[in-house]
């Protein structure tokens, strides 16, 4: 039976580019696929492009594709990314504009738009926050992105009219993977146990390293061998979407049935009722086989027809956060982290602003686990103390650091690597519109 193999090139905007060129090199691969743009990161490259109208797309854009195109476009590889981001047509420019430096002629990039939905969320005034029933209208000019779940139907469109690059902005992660099976199989878009499948293939792989050993290793308990050569994921998918999940053999990692067990329930809520814009997938009755070193057969899963509607992701502006950190060292550390966040804290009350949320805590006592020090463990010898909170200005968040940092000759004895920060704070929500609001497209350009 024929297979499709596809790589995983990166999990998250700044992942790792050498697996990427190792899998582009090695992996003897028909698509390549680079999942970069998780919720937060599209709200804040919409602000990029609001500052700068030829910006807004993944930071690593260019020396990704710097280092992956030669070897894709010698080996026939096609390449699908989310990294467009806020500005999908200005990413494709850039890569043409690459290809062309490179010398690489004749290569079709194309540009996948129509998941920015802002002004349809303005115009309806029925839409509220999934999370607090807000009215989104209500943010007003605090609202800065809205950018829906695109299916896999845009980049079929382009696959279809033999883009080698296919550059997307907001699209469901596993949809990037499904796209390619359904174009080179011929999958109906209605033949939900297929599509199901697909979608568990392409979740298995959009998180690139964490399949092979990555974010799974726990000495004593569970080993990855050579992660500072960690290999990225392959998957080979026959046209009944089974999938077999391996990697280059010789990188670093490891596949097995408890890496694939763990990638597969991964950010799920309810494996049987898996949401996506073009199928519900169905995850309960997956298999999952050993059938050789770093090979893992996943099987079977299911999918029901989609919803018609598409998740949007809201970014908004929400205040200011201010923090500072310094560290105490030697006996008695940790009773002197203390009294510094009694003493910060005593002082923002007395002299500072409001704040609608502020926190004082022990990293490596008690800013994870919040409960009773282990009578049988020893107090540390160090603590680094974190003063944070959450301000409607910036100059009130700025008031935190400079209290912390203040510690230095007005606090306890022995502290020491101040550090301070103020950002601003830009905040998620999600909604829900009908997919027949939007009207997905793509430009293709031609180096």
């Amino acid at each position: 039976m024929r297979t499709i193999r596809i790589g995983a090139g990166a999990g998250f905007s700044g992942d790792r580019i050498e697996p990427a060129v190792e899998l582009a090199d090695k992996g003897e691969l028909d698509y390549l696929v680079f999942e970069c743009l998780a919720e937060r990161t599209i709200a804040l490259a919409q602000q990029e492009r609001r500052r700068e109208p030829t910006r807004g797309f993944d930071p690593l854009l260019a020396a990704r594709m710097e280092a992956v195109l030669p070897l894709c476009a010698a080996k026939g590889v096609r390449i699908i990314t989310n990294m467009g981001a806020a500005n999908p047509d200005a990413a494709a420019r850039t890569v043409r504009a690459i290809a062309q430096r490179l010398g690489l002629r004749g290569l079709k990039v194309a540009a996948v738009t129509g998941d920015d939905v802002l002004e349809a969320v303005l115009a309806d005034a029925q839409l509220s926050l999934a999370e607090d029933g807000r009215n989104v209208v209500d943010l007003g000019r605090r609202l800065i992105s809205a950018n829906a779940y695109l299916g896999a139907e845009p980049i079929i469109s382009a696959l279809r009219a033999g883009a080698d690059i296919v550059i997307c902005g907001r699209a469901a992660d596993p949809a990037m993977f499904l796209a390619p099976l359904i174009h080179e199989f011929g999958w109906a878009m209605d033949d939900w146990t297929r599509l199901g499948r697909g979608t568990v293939a392409g979740h298995l792989l959009e998180c690139a390293g964490q399949i092979t050993g990555g974010y799974f290793a726990d000495p004593g308990y569970r080993s990855a061998p050579d992660l500072a050569r960690l290999g990225f994921p392959i998957g080979e998918v026959n046209a009944d979407g089974d999938v077999l999940i391996t990697k280059v053999a010789g990188s670093g990692g490891r596949v097995s049935a408890a890496t694939c067990a763990e990638q597969l329930l991964y950010e799920v809520h309810d494996p049987s009722h898996y949401l996506q814009p073009d199928v519900i997938a169905d995850f309960s009755n997956v298999g999952l086989e050993e059938v050789g070193p770093d090979q893992v057969r996943v099987y079977g899963g299911d999918g029901a027809p989609k919803t018609g509607l598409l998740k949007v992701s809201i970014g908004y502006l929400d205040g200011f956060v201010g923090e500072g950190q310094i560290t105490y060292a030697g006996p008695g550390a940790v009773a002197r982290g203390r009294l510094a966040i009694e003493i910060v804290k005593e002082r923002l009350r007395l002299f500072g602003p409001s704040y609608d949320e502020l926190r004082g805590e022990l990293i490596g006592v008690d800013s994870v686990l919040a409960r009773a020090p282990d009578p049988h463990i020893g107090e540390p010898h160090e603590a680094r103390l974190r003063v944070a909170a959450r301000a409607r200005s910036w100059d009130d968040a700025e008031r935190v650091g400079r209290e912390v940092e203040a510690l230095y000759l007005n606090g306890p004895a022995g502290g020491g690597g101040v550090t301070r920060s103020t950002r601003e704070i830009v905040a998620i929500g999600s909604t829900l519109i009908e997919d027949g609001l939007i009207r997905p497209g793509f430009e293709l350009l031609e180096s």
